[in-house]
């Protein structure tokens, strides 16, 4: 299946989003991370996280199932029950694609996942991990990410969502598109049409989309990054 990302830097010292991709008895995994802070421990960090969460969703078929084993992984680490530990976060989103199976997509965080189907039509199928969405307060104050300890219930108990959610894609031929805050937030801020972006092919789109963010980011650009990828039907998947 074609895929491609693309990012940019912005105004940040460094680049601390990655993608990575997996496939595995058929299953292909898409994953980006966004690294919660700038310097070369998180950028280094965030880009094994990303690599180990496409190998786990793609060897269990399941974005969900995928995302979990990493986070509880990362959150069995003794030294995170510190809480003054400073050690490296990030937020992430996955998709996987099954022959004969709905897309899975499974996020913590504020990465978003979204399909476009070959009509045009743009589904958003992601729900915000930010305080803007639990409390209408600041959407860059993240309620759930990689590296945290807490639980889906000590989460949803505090802002009324588990620490991982999913959601299931379509099952027809369609393009997904994974963004980072740094890559939706300006084309959303400045009302522009995200499916505009996605033409041409997957490294065309990724390439145009990244460079739009950072054309409309304003005074501040954050790290863009995107990664997208041409999924045929589930029963044509392999």
């Amino acid at each position: 299946m074609a895929h491609a990302s693309a990012q940019l830097i912005g105004d940040r010292s460094h680049q601390c989003d990655a993608t990575a991709t997996h496939t595995h008895d058929g299953a292909s995994a898409y994953v980006l991370c966004d690294g919660i802070g700038s310097s070369d421990e998180v950028r280094a960090w965030t880009i094994t996280a990303a690599r180990r969460i496409a190998r786990a969703a793609a060897r269990r078929g399941d974005a969900e199932a995928g995302l979990r084993a990493v986070y509880d992984r990362y959150a069995a680490e003794p030294e995170r029950s510190d809480p003054y530990a400073d050690l490296p976060n990030a937020c992430a989103a996955v998709a996987v694609a099954v022959p004969g199976k709905p897309l899975t997509v499974a996020w913590c965080g504020d990465v978003r996942a979204y399909t476009l189907t070959p009509g045009g039509t743009l589904q958003h199928l992601t729900a915000d991990h930010n305080r803007r969405r639990v409390f209408n307060g600041s959407r860059n104050r993240v309620t759930s990410y990689l590296g945290a300890v807490e639980s889906d219930g000590q989460r949803e108990d505090v802002y009324g969502h588990p620490a991982i959610e999913s959601a299931t894609g379509p099952a027809e031929a369609c393009r997904l598109l994974l963004a980072s805050d740094g890559a939706y937030e300006p084309l959303e801020d400045s009302a522009r049409n995200l499916a505009n972006y996605l033409e041409g092919n997957p490294k065309q789109a990724a390439t145009d989309f990244t460079g739009a963010a950072i054309e409309h980011a304003g005074s501040y650009a954050d790290n863009a990054t995107v990664l997208v990828a041409d999924l045929p039907a589930a029963d044509s998947r392999e």
